[in-house]
């Protein structure tokens, strides 16, 4: 019987280590276990923006698992529901998005716990979460190993960031750059210096409050600064895109057409 569970993820967070990720957008478990190899410290595997299934991301989980870097889940939305399908098929780590409100975040932590502490519904002993009850004591150990990350995306979630910074059970908080540039009215535009001051302000505010720091940046120059910043989590690249920059580049190689530079650089 196995009686220990184990999340080096929210243990190199508590412990303030830069943990650099890629985000993956593919759908494929092939692809994500050749990320995998990568070493990566974190994998975003990525349930809103790309077409997973439940059964997309529990095999994504079984390809990873072998591996040293560490999966992350982030679903359509942060419904109880499905919250409780991405902890069951053994996600250990969460990022919920679009997150406006501290009554958001709590209603989030409540939904990845166990009662009395929450309202987790209790099955994971027929499921991957607990080894198929092979895991001793499955539910006294979740709550803990359990690291629940946010998203900040939006001018109403920056105007209530100190109020959910102070939700207990929240490990982190990720800034949304696409969504948040265009709720602060530059849409595509995160390079935009109130947008990049509104980053940085809020990268700092969520370290004061002792909550870990996230931040997407495909720019590398744009990572560095948001790890400058005190990010501490940080995706530095999206598996999709890479692939497609490298196929560029290799054409233009017998082209002689240098590739279209990435429109994105945030």
């Amino acid at each position: 019987m196995n009686s220990v569970l184990s999340n080096p993820f929210k243990q190199g967070l508590l412990a303030g280590r830069v943990q650099l990720g890629l985000w993956l957008s593919s759908t494929s478990s092939y692809l994500a276990e050749i990320a995998a190899t990568a070493d990566y410290d974190w994998l975003l595997i990525d349930g809103e923006h790309a077409p997973n299934t439940v059964q997309d991301l529990y095999h994504q989980l079984q390809a990873i698992a072998a591996y040293r870097s560490q999966p992350v889940i982030r679903p359509v939305e942060g419904q109880k529901s499905l919250i409780k399908q991405m902890l069951d098929i053994g996600a250990r780590t969460l990022l919920i998005p679009m997150v406006d409100t501290a009554e958001q975040a709590r209603e989030i932590v409540s939904a990845t716990r166990y009662p009395p502490l929450g309202t987790r519904g209790v099955g994971a002993s027929v499921a991957r979460a607990a080894r198929w009850g092979r895991v001793e004591n499955y539910m006294a150990q979740a709550n803990e190993e359990l690291c629940v990350l946010i998203q900040v995306e939006s001018k109403t979630a920056l105007d209530n960031l100190d109020e959910i910074l102070e939700v207990e059970g929240i490990d982190g908080v990720f800034i949304g750059p696409a969504d948040l540039s265009a709720s602060l009215g530059y849409p595509d535009n995160a390079d935009h210096p109130e947008v990049q001051k509104t980053i940085e302000q809020s990268i700092r505010q969520i370290r004061r409050a002792g909550k870990a720091a996230g931040f997407l940046a495909v720019s590398p120059d744009m990572a560095h600064r948001c790890i400058e910043w005190g990010a501490n989590f940080v995706a530095v690249g999206v598996d999709t895109m890479l692939y497609t920059q490298a196929l560029d580049a290799r054409l233009a190689l017998f082209t002689g057409c240098a590739p279209e530079s990435d429109k994105q650089s945030y």
